[in-house]
């Protein structure tokens, strides 16, 4: 009876590797962020709207002082000065609120520029990767709810592989 429970075992150990599936991990936006076309873009990005970035910031700057001015010195200021005063924090308050818009209206254009062309070329790396290492399953870091094993990290890979084609 021994025998036949260490031949049992024998081949269920033998065969468990047969069911066993490579797992791997791949933070697709690390790998994306980090190859050279999205740094260019990147890039790219700054120099359209840069300009508007530091104008953004200054009004900000100027809007948190007239803010502080008010709130300080209105009680102590005449009616006229007063009224000046939130006149100029509404127009600067709107320039600023249409400067974001307009900036963030460019990021997500840029953003989804980028990812249009660079989809087919990560697919192409993955795709390698996923040859190259024999991989069955991929996975994303934030996935991974639990592994008794440190998975492999493909990420840096990928990007390579991206930064190649």
């Amino acid at each position: 009876m021994r025998k036949l429970t260490a031949a049992v075992c024998l081949l269920g150990a033998l065969a468990l590797p047969a069911y066993a599936a490579e797992v791997a991990v791949l933070d697709w936006r690390a790998a994306l962020m980090n190859t050279q076309s999205a740094q260019a873009s990147l890039s790219q990005l700054e120099g359209q709207i840069g300009s508007q970035q530091r104008e953004a910031q200054s009004l900000g700057n100027e809007l948190q002082q007239l803010q502080q001015r008010l709130q300080n010195e209105g009680d102590t200021m005449g009616q006229a000065q007063r009224d000046g005063l939130v006149a100029e924090l509404q127009q600067k308050g709107s320039r600023f609120e249409q400067l974001r818009r307009e900036v963030l209206q460019a990021q997500q254009n840029s953003e989804q520029q980028f990812l249009q062309s660079a989809e087919s070329k990560l697919e192409q790396a993955v795709e390698q990767v996923l040859a190259r290492r024999n991989i069955d399953v991929l996975v994303e870091p934030q996935g991974v709810l639990h592994s008794s094993t440190d998975l492999p990290n493909v990420t840096n890979e990928v990007t390579q592989i991206f930064d190649s084609l």
